[in-house]
């Protein structure tokens, strides 16, 4: 789910766009499922992710970098300023 490395930690995420609200939506294999209250329009839903995530976890927007996926629904984020048992205990392991 979460892979430590020196830069920081990096979360697999899963956007899905056009939702009624952000909200996380549980996890789909390794990735969070996130829905997202904003369109996938010139970085639009991206730009939205990092505020969501960025005050779920109570860390500055600067401490999420998108590393991959800036078009597509599959993304990787790098997470700094924040340990890995921070993160476990913010973000819902498993959503039945």
């Amino acid at each position: 789910m979460f892979q430590q490395t020196n830069q920081g930690i990096v979360l697999k995420v899963k956007v899905i766009p056009k939702a009624s609200r952000s909200q996380i939506a549980g996890w789909e294999g390794e990735e969070l499922k996130v829905r997202l209250a904003a369109v996938p329009d010139k970085g639009q839903a991206n730009a939205e992710l990092v505020r969501f995530l960025a005050d779920l976890l109570d860390i500055g927007k600067s401490h999420i970098q998108l590393i991959q996926g800036e078009t597509s629904r599959h993304k990787r984020l790098c997470l700094t300023n924040i340990s890995l048992d921070q993160l476990q205990k913010k973000l819902p392991l498993k959503l039945e």
